[in-house]
């Protein structure tokens, strides 16, 4: 399988509202970008978003390292939250209904079909690919306000 990096982040202004999504993908020395918003959506639509397109993106099985800031994107993967919101019906734990069931059903084939180790990185602290995608992801928001 390849070994691609898959760098992501969303942007919202005001929550809802305008809001953006950057994915940065690398595979050896090639490098894509990816971005697009909408009006009214929330930031964790947007760093959902980000991720989903990035895989989307792929155009064959790959081992993928993804690197995001958004915890709720890492933990709802890595804990497992998320699999258990599947199971009960898009339920959480506290019997009120998950958030973004659409984008998560896109989201989880997706999973199946790549191999991949989600990483959290600190926002805004310097980290260069996750401020380029944050760069992008303002960049489409602006395009809404």
């Amino acid at each position: 399988m390849k070994q691609v990096y898959i760098y992501t982040d969303g942007a919202c202004s005001g929550n809802p509202g305008p809001g953006g999504w950057g994915t940065v993908l690398r595979f050896g020395a090639h490098e894509k970008e990816l971005s697009g918003g909408d009006a009214n959506t929330t930031n964790n639509r947007m760093e959902l978003t980000a991720v989903i397109e990035g895989l989307k993106a792929l155009k064959e099985p790959c081992e993928v390292t993804l690197t995001t800031d958004s915890k709720y994107v890492c933990d709802s993967i890595n804990k497992g939250w998320v699999y258990g919101w599947q199971k009960r019906g898009w339920v959480k734990s506290d019997k009120k209904p998950a958030l973004n069931v659409d984008l998560w059903e896109q989201l989880l084939p997706l999973l199946e079909q790549h191999r991949v180790t989600f990483i959290w990185v600190k926002g805004h602290a310097g980290h260069p690919e996750n401020e380029r995608c944050d760069r992008l992801a303002v960049m489409e928001s602006h395009k809404y306000q």
